[in-house]
């Protein structure tokens, strides 16, 4: 054995578990050492996979929500030196600190230490005494490191911040890719793999990269957090931008002489957190600015003096946060939007981990688009960035754009995007989205879903039922909106019951509303290469009544304002109402509410929605027409063949019954 080389511990065996503590006595093992009332239901589950199931785990859960307990309580239980790889430094010793100081012998080895100091813990490491080791993924490249790790035998090995080896991931490391294959020479009989932000494609990759096995205890949980008042508001300017984090800090935090906790502000760039930090300052703040381009012992010291309630509010980019674990964050304001929906629910949710009420406020704007593409194009040595890696985290942030833009409940948004379902809130009640669907007096903005917007909702959704998986959704909004073509008539989707039922809106204003309801979860795609649009479950329901419409439809684009030449040749012009009759005669209003009558019964006897019968503009012009034979009666529009043959006779009777 050579000098340099701890000596082999007789105590690291790879099959040992602690058998002489039962899986009764982790309640009270947990609480005496790590001081909590007892283990939630989902880390007993990560500890029973670990210590008497399949040994591999994948540990999903937001941050703050307990992931290193799930390998810090097992590593207390086995025999050995449990080895922990995680990214950052100074997340490496705030565990080791907290570790140590609970009785638990636990070290790290980083590019910060001397010569001598690693040595020396090298060889500590050869007593067996050590129960937790963490180690930085980059250090996996040193032969040494990995010899040495070889040789104690870890009875586990945990990899936090797992999401950093998936390339579809917001957060990809190269040097995590390195873990696959020194799990592969190590084969340590445990492994579990945490992260607080991982979708199910990026889970997926996790497992795969990490060699995990089929039979991996795949546990997520936590992802509902429903004491964060999330929001999300599209500025115009740097001014509105100010204005809104100067009223939500006042909000969050009452005064800056008596605060009520603390906040994050996150910036997209240095020069905007700098801006910002002077704005907060001179309203009264403690504050500091944080980023890359400050050095290493002032980040440091702004990072201490948070935690020490020494700073109210730190205004940053997204190099700050990790390893802060300060309860009493009461706001996380996001002044401009960041880069994927995973990095945006990590950030915010550092707020309110005590449980108490907390904010988090997205603020984006037109203007944020072009900063974060210049972002994502800027390689990170000055160079442009590889191609690929552009297009995947440009599709991250359409995916987040989508969040900001979204018509249902923030929380259950999210909830579906990182697959945690079985957490569904069922709309939280006082997120923005839930607060005007609501009609809340106090909120800019709010409005309640009136029934005109139930009915568009749930015409939108009948044209995708009755497309039937015939196309995207391109041609399902031309099919909408009556807009006829060649490719239309070709699929037949001209003869269906739903064309032209959103006739007078918009492609795009029409393509908006099919987003909302994907994310919604009332809709969904195929996986194919040409994506089809379906119905989901919910999407049923909603569509035939049996749930409430929870969604709030795009705004009405603004009218483009007529040139005065426009002005000067049409002095007069009427109403674009949509749903006024072609036809210049008046409509007999008592004949109207006849057929409206007639309608609103065949509907209740096929237990389908009335629009679906026949749109009221197709009544106005049956009541203003009166046409009394079949053929007459399939000019009008929206009476397609489908229609007529379902529904002609009935209206038809009562037109013939007026002669």
């Amino acid at each position: 054995m050579s000098e340099h080389e701890p000596p082999l511990p007789e105590s690291a065996e790879p099959a040992r578990v602690a058998a002489q503590v039962s899986s009764a006595d982790w309640e009270g093992r947990a609480r005496e050492l790590f001081g909590i009332p007892s283990l939630r239901p989902w880390q007993r589950a990560a500890v029973e996979a670990l210590l008497c199931g399949p040994g591999r785990v994948l540990a999903v859960a937001p941050t703050g929500g307990g992931k290193s307990l799930c390998y810090q309580f097992p590593a207390t239980e086995l025999g050995g030196t449990t080895v922990v790889i995680s990214p950052l430094i100074a997340l490496m010793e705030d565990q080791v600190r907290a570790l140590t100081a609970r009785g638990i012998a636990a070290t790290f080895l980083a590019s910060t230490l001397d010569f001598a100091e690693l040595r020396a813990r090298e060889h500590a490491l050869g007593s067996g005494g050590v129960r937790l080791l963490y180690v930085a993924p980059e250090r996996l490249a040193s032969e040494r490191l990995v010899s040495i790790i070889e040789r104690i035998r870890p009875p586990l090995l945990a990899v936090d911040e797992a999401h950093c080896i998936s390339q579809w991931g917001h957060d990809f490391r190269p040097e995590y890719l390195r873990i696959g294959e020194t799990l592969e020479r190590l084969r340590p009989p445990r492994v579990i793999a945490c992260t607080a932000t991982a979708t199910p494609a990026v889970r997926a990759e996790i497992l795969e990269r990490l060699r995990l096995g089929s039979g991996t205890a795949v546990l997520v949980h936590g992802f509902a957090r429903p004491n964060l008042h999330l929001a999300a508001v599209e500025v115009d300017g740097s001014g509105r931008r100010r204005t809104l984090v100067a009223s939500e800090l006042k909000t969050a935090l009452g005064t800056p002489d008596r605060p009520k906790g603390a906040a994050i502000v996150y910036a997209a760039t240095r020069r905007a957190a700098e801006e910002l930090n002077r704005f907060v300052s001179e309203h009264g703040w403690q504050s500091a600015a944080y980023h890359a381009g400050i050095d290493p012992e002032t980040r440091a010291d702004v990072g201490a003096r948070f935690a020490a309630r020494e700073l109210d509010v730190v205004v940053a980019t997204n190099a700050f946060g990790m390893g802060i674990d300060r309860p009493d964050i009461r706001a996380v304001i996001h002044a401009h939007a960041p880069g994927s929906i995973e990095a945006y629910y990590q950030e915010v949710g550092r707020a309110g981990r005590d449980g108490e009420p907390a904010k988090g406020l997205l603020l984006s704007s037109l203007a944020d688009i072009g900063v974060r593409r210049r972002l994502i194009e800027r390689g990170t040595d000055g160079e442009p960035a590889d191609p690929a890696q552009v297009e995947r985290q440009w599709r991250l942030f359409r995916e987040l754009l989508s969040y900001v833009e979204a018509g249902s409940c923030r929380h259950d948004f999210i909830l579906r995007y990182f697959g945690d379902e079985q957490e569904m809130l069922g709309g939280c009640g006082h997120c923005d989205i839930c607060l005007r669907l609501g009609g809340a007096a106090d909120e800019p903005g709010a409005r309640a879903v009136c029934p005109g917007d139930v009915e568009v909702v749930r015409k939108a959704l009948s044209g995708v039922a009755r497309n039937r998986g015939r196309a995207g959704l391109h041609a399902v909004a031309e099919m909408l909106i009556g807009h006829g073509s060649e490719r239309l008539s070709r699929m037949g989707l001209d003869l269906t019951s739903t064309f032209g039922i959103l006739e007078g809106r918009s492609k795009d204003w029409t393509l908006s509303l099919l987003r909302r309801l994907i994310s919604a979860g009332l809709v969904d795609v195929t996986a194919s290469e040409y994506p089809v649009p379906y119905l989901t479950t919910r999407g049923h329901a909603v569509m035939t009544g049996a749930e409430p419409v929870r969604v709030l439809v795009p705004e009405a684009a603004r009218p483009r304002p007529r040139s005065r030449s426009e002005r000067s040749s049409s002095p007069v012009s009427a109403s674009p109402s949509s749903s006024a009759p072609k036809t210049a005669q008046p409509v007999d209003t008592d004949l109207f509410d006849r057929l409206r009558a007639v309608r609103l019964a065949i509907a209740r006897e096929r237990g389908i929605s009335a629009f679906i019968v026949a749109t009221d503009r197709t009544l106005r012009e049956m009541a203003a027409t009166r046409p009394t034979t079949m053929s007459a009666l399939a000019q009008l529009h929206g009476m397609g063949p489908s229609r007529l043959a379902a529904h002609g006779e009935r209206f038809l009777a009562v037109l013939l019954a007026e002669k």
